[in-house]
């Protein structure tokens, strides 16, 4: 069964990939039957498809690998590498409900704890009553 899949070259953290029809069980760098393409994804990012060979592969019965069908999908839709979104990792969307937390408890402990002090320190009206009928009887 004849599949078209990414042959890898290029250096050391440079890959450089072919778009190749190859027999499925054979070696991925190895002899290929026919160039579809070739893929960089790493800078400058570049990404050809001959679709006109591709199709004619597809039609004669060979089969694209996920990630060759994907690309294909990205090449026809003209939108060859689109922009990450820009945000907080999961990481730091955790760290920073987490803070906000501590943040809120805090706040409310503190304020716990000065009401306990200021009851501590100044009377409150009830007890001021209570003293002044003791003294005026």
């Amino acid at each position: 069964m004849l599949k078209i899949k990414l042959a890898r070259f290029g250096k050391k953290h440079q890959p450089h990939y072919r778009i190749v029809v190859n027999e499925a069980r054979d070696k991925r760098d190895g002899k290929y039957t026919a160039l579809v393409g070739h893929y960089t994804p790493v800078a400058p990012k570049e990404l050809k498809i001959d679709v006109e060979a591709y199709e004619a592969w597809i039609k004669k019965g060979a089969q694209a690998t996920e990630t060759v069908a994907a690309l294909f999908k990205r090449f026809q839709s003209g939108n060859l590498f689109p922009v990450k979104k820009t945000g907080l990792s999961k990481k730091a969307k955790a760290k920073a409900t987490a803070t906000a937390k501590v943040a809120e408890v805090a706040e409310t402990v503190s304020t716990e704890k000065t009401e306990k002090i200021i009851e501590q320190v100044v009377p409150t009206k009830t007890e001021n009553k209570g003293a002044e009928e003791t003294a005026q009887v």
